[in-house]
């Protein structure tokens, strides 16, 4: 596997010792799910990119503090990258800012969930039981992050997984585009750091939901495993 990971994102300082960025929270989640090969990092926020995408069997869009609708200029600079990926087919993966980039980019509508954040532990329906590496799963939890939600379907696209809370959690078009809203490369720790820095923003009631929610576990690994297969395959 030759992966180009787009890291859209820079962490706090006073977690970027400990996680680096989430190009790497990537690289270290796929390769405990098997995935064995070259991972090359680029910082699209600074402006970076490969020369050339046509070396790479896909490309990773991680998530990112932005909106995937916003007009700054790196946001609107990776939109055209990514529109060019589509057309030419490239295996694409999109985690939360990633996914609903991508959703974007095929014309789906996305904004500002009128719902509020998503945030914690959250449990899915899992409407691919069939997948590769699915194991005939029904149901997945993971943890997520997020204020924006890809409103509907883009066209061509098949549901993956769905909630109440997000209707569109993730989905996948034919073999070159698999994408989830929560978060797989999350770990706990970090899923707590983000939820203190939001505690007075949540109000107590919330944060604390939130916080016990992450003692439960999740599936991180598991949809892992199918994003690499979705990239092998």
């Amino acid at each position: 596997m030759k992966l180009c990971i787009l890291d859209n994102d820079v962490l706090d300082p006073a977690v970027a010792a400990t996680y680096i960025g989430y190009g790497a929270m990537f690289e270290r989640l796929l390769r405990q799910a098997g995935a064995e090969g070259t991972f090359d990092i680029f910082n699209t926020v600074r402006g970076e990119y490969p020369a050339s995408f046509e070396p790479y069997d896909a490309v990773l869009l991680t998530g990112s503090k932005a909106d995937s609708f916003s007009q700054e200029p790196w946001v609107l600079a990776l939109k055209d990258k990514v529109q060019a990926l589509l057309e030419a087919k490239k295996k694409l993966v999109g985690v939360c800012f990633g996914h609903q980039l991508i959703a974007l980019c095929l014309g789906a509508k996305v904004g500002r969930a009128p719902q509020g954040w998503g945030a914690g532990r959250m449990r899915y329906q899992w409407r691919a039981p069939d997948l590769p590496q699915a194991q005939g799963r029904e149901e997945v939890a993971l943890l997520a992050s997020h204020q924006d939600q890809v409103f509907e379907l883009p066209q061509g696209a098949t549901l993956l997984a769905s909630s109440d809370f997000c209707p569109v959690a993730a989905f996948a078009v034919d073999d070159h585009v698999f994408c989830v809203q929560p978060h797989p490369e999350f770990v706990e720790d970090y899923s707590a750091f983000l939820l203190n820095k939001r505690r007075a923003m949540f109000g107590e009631e919330k944060y604390q939901t939130f916080t016990r929610s992450l003692a439960k576990g999740h599936d991180g690994q598991a949809v892992a495993r199918m994003m690499v297969a979705f990239i092998n395959q």
